[in-house]
């Protein structure tokens, strides 16, 4: 993999910064919009394995296709379970009885994890 890194630096260095990125995202907008960022160039990675037929039959790049898509599989369920855990929350915030209590403490709503547009659910 190392002969097509040399002519495809820029894009591993893309896909190093939206990891970097992603790491260093503290709110769930700021998060989305890393995993947006992150998806676009793993998008543009895998376009380049597209022109060279030898990397796509890698058995390391096959592995490491796998392990993204099983990745993203987890990233996708634990977003849902987020935003289920968040909704429940938020209608607690706002319903009597709990709504005293979340005034009292001050608990306030929280927002969800959400993509900029559904064609980025998809799996790269």
């Amino acid at each position: 993999m190392k002969g097509y890194a040399v002519h495809e630096k820029a894009v591993f260095e893309k896909v190093t910064e939206a990891r970097s990125f992603a790491m260093k995202a503290s709110s769930p907008a700021e998060k989305a919009k890393a995993e947006n960022m992150f998806t676009d160039t793993l998008k543009s990675l895998f376009a380049v394995a597209e022109a060279y037929p030898d990397l796509k039959a890698n058995a390391n790049f096959m592995q490491l296709q796998s392990q993204l898509k099983e990745l993203e599989d987890n990233i996708e369920y634990a977003r849902r379970y987020y935003n289920a855990v968040v909704r429940d929350y938020n209608i607690m915030t706002e319903t009597f009885p709990s709504n005293l209590v979340a005034a009292q403490f001050k608990f306030i709503k929280e927002e969800f994890f959400e993509l900029e547009s559904p064609a980025l659910k998809e799996n790269p």
